[in-house]
């Protein structure tokens, strides 16, 4: 099956709403230090441009945390694959995800996070796909609103493939 990628979020669109993300996160967090927890894989070029641009202090941690696999479609089954390497107790985090889509991963993670006693904890993504929630999960800091379309870039991957482009893609099956 071939693969064709057209561009729907350009590089300069996706810098300034970056930026502008920072600033919010920065004016909230205001005299106090975020720990940013990074879903691996694909989230991990998104919390590292987001995190350059924040002004309070920030630690970063990883996650890696899916329902996916090598497929296009949510299993609907969450996994832990990697846990946070330092504890979270009593700190402000943000959690780094590059998509949310059914929002089953972030409700799981949610829950698995609070339990760990931090003082707030707040969700941050790219994009997000309200369409396709099958969980109530709303999203405290989201880049864009896109449709229902499988996308790549910043991150986001086809098969592990086309993470590395500077723009949101959206991938077409041939």
């Amino acid at each position: 099956m071939a693969v064709k990628i057209i561009e729907m979020i350009s590089e300069d669109k996706i810098e300034a709403r970056v930026r502008e993300m920072a600033a919010q996160i920065s004016k909230d967090y205001a005299g106090k230090e975020v720990r940013m927890i990074g879903i691996l894989r694909g989230a991990s070029f998104f919390m590292c441009e987001l995190a350059k641009r924040v002004t309070v202090p920030v630690s970063i941690d990883f996650m890696s945390v899916s329902s996916y696999g090598a497929g296009t479609e949510s299993s609907g089954v969450v996994k832990i694959g990697k846990d946070l390497d330092d504890p979270i107790e009593g700190q402000h985090v943000i959690v780094v995800e590059d998509i949310v889509d059914t929002g089953r991963t972030l409700s799981y993670l949610k829950d698995f996070l609070m339990r760990r006693g931090v003082a707030d904890l707040k969700f941050c993504t790219l994009l997000d796909k309200p369409d396709r929630r099958v969980t109530d999960f709303e999203v405290d800091y989201s880049g864009f609103v896109i449709p229902d379309k499988f996308v790549v870039g910043w991150g986001m991957d086809y098969a592990q493939a086309y993470r590395n482009l500077p723009y949101i893609g959206e991938v077409i099956f041939e």
